[in-house]
C-alpha cells in the first residue's frame, strides 16, 4: 500500500509542474520529492512523469492517476488537519495573497475581531498586485478578481468588481465636463499598466441600458499600482479608471468626483480563492465565513457597485 508521502509527492507535483515547487510547499527537499515519485512509480510499474530539465509532464497513465487520487487526498490530508489541529477547531497558519491597498482599507481593519474569535491562527499575509498561485505557493486563501480557476481551486463570490472614470475638483475646474466616452479624449489620461504584461489594458465601458463603447485612450502618464494611480488623481493630475473599493471613500467625502456616472467597466466579482476539498481545514473554513459575514455586514456588495447612487 502507498504512503501518504508518496503520494503526496506526486499530487503536488503535478499542480505545480516541478518536484521544486511541489518540496516548498511540503518542506521538503527536491531530492525528497523526487525520491518519493519514484518510489511510487517503481511499486506502480508505470511511468507517471515525462522528466525534462525545465518542466514534468504527466503521462496519459500519470493523468489517470492524478483524476482518481487527488480529491481522496485532500480529503484525507483536510480531516487530518482538521483533527490534529486543537481538535477541530481553527488553529495554525493562515497563509492569504490580497492587493495592498484593498487589504489595508478593508481586510486589516477586521483583523482584531478575527483573532480575538480565532487565538489559535495566526494569518500569514501576502500584499502583492497580482494573482497568486494557490496550489503551487501553498496559500490558503486569496481574495481578489479575475483568477484562474485551476484544478483544485473555488470561488466564493463576494461583490462586484466595477471601475469607473474619476477626477478631482481641482482638476475639473474649469473644464466642460464629458458628456459621452468619446469625449474623455479631451481630458489628460492617467493609466494603470499591467504587471504582468507591461501594457495599458484595453477597457470597455457599458451602461445599464447595454451600451458598449471601447475606452481608447492616450495615457498623459502610466503607473504599475493601483495607490499611486489613486494619488495622482488627487493631485489634480487627471482622469483615471479604477477599482470602486480604491476610490470609494474619496467619493463619499467629495474628493474625487466621478465622471460619465452613467459608465462603468465589469470586470467580474470580487472573489474569495481557496481549495475545492470537501473538508476544508477548519482554520480557511473559519476565515472564509468571516470575511463572508463582514462582506455582508458592511454591504460592500451593494456599495462597491457602480450604480450604487452614481457618486456624482
Amino acid at each position: 500500500m502507498e504512503t501518504l508521502a508518496n503520494l503526496e509527492s506526486f499530487v503536488r507535483s503535478a499542480e505545480s509542474g516541478s518536484f521544486s515547487a511541489a518540496a516548498r510547499r511540503l518542506g521538503l527537499t527536491p531530492a525528497a520529492v523526487s525520491r518519493n515519485v519514484a518510489q511510487l512509480e517503481s511499486n506502480l510499474g508505470v511511468r507517471l512523469f515525462q522528466r525534462s530539465t525545465r518542466r514534468l509532464t504527466l503521462t496519459e497513465a500519470g493523468e489517470r492517476f492524478l483524476h482518481s487520487v487527488s480529491g481522496g487526498l485532500d480529503s484525507i490530508q483536510a480531516a487530518i488537519a482538521d483533527l490534529t489541529s486543537n481538535a477541530g477547531q481553527p488553529a495554525g497558519v493562515l497563509k492569504l495573497g490580497a492587493a495592498p491597498a484593498f487589504a489595508r482599507d478593508y481586510l486589516l481593519p477586521l483583523m482584531p475581531t478575527f483573532l480575538e474569535c480565532f487565538p489559535a491562527v495566526t494569518p500569514d499575509w501576502h500584499l502583492d498586485n497580482r494573482q497568486v498561485d494557490l496550489i503551487a505557493e501553498g496559500f490558503d486563501v486569496a481574495i481578489g478578481g479575475g483568477f484562474e480557476l485551476t484544478p483544485g481551486v473555488v470561488a466564493r463570490r463576494l461583490a462586484p468588481a466595477h471601475l469607473v472614470v474619476v477626477a478631482s475638483p481641482g482638476y475639473l475646474r474649469g473644464r466642460r465636463l464629458p458628456r459621452s466616452p468619446g469625449e474623455l479624449t479631451a481630458l489628460d489620461c492617467l493609466a494603470m499598466r499591467s504587471s504582468s504584461s507591461g501594457r495599458v489594458r484595453s477597457w470597455t465601458l457599458r451602461n445599464a441600458g447595454g451600451g458598449e463603447h471601447p475606452l481608447e485612450l492616450r495615457p498623459r502618464m502610466t503607473l504599475d499600482d493601483a495607490d499611486a494611480l489613486c494619488r495622482c488623481v488627487l493631485l489634480d493630475m487627471g482622469v483615471a479608471l479604477l477599482a470602486v473599493p480604491d476610490v470609494l471613500a474619496h467619493l463619499e467625502s467629495g474628493a474625487l468626483l466621478r465622471l460619465l456616472p452613467d459608465w462603468y467597466v465589469d470586470a467580474g466579482p470580487i472573489s474569495l480563492y481557496f481549495g475545492s476539498q470537501k473538508l476544508l481545514p477548519a482554520k480557511t473554513r473559519a476565515f472564509v465565513d468571516f470575511i463572508a459575514a463582514a462582506f455582508r455586514e458592511h454591504d460592500w456588495e451593494t456599495r462597491f457597485a457602480a450604480g450604487a447612487g452614481k457618486r456624482g
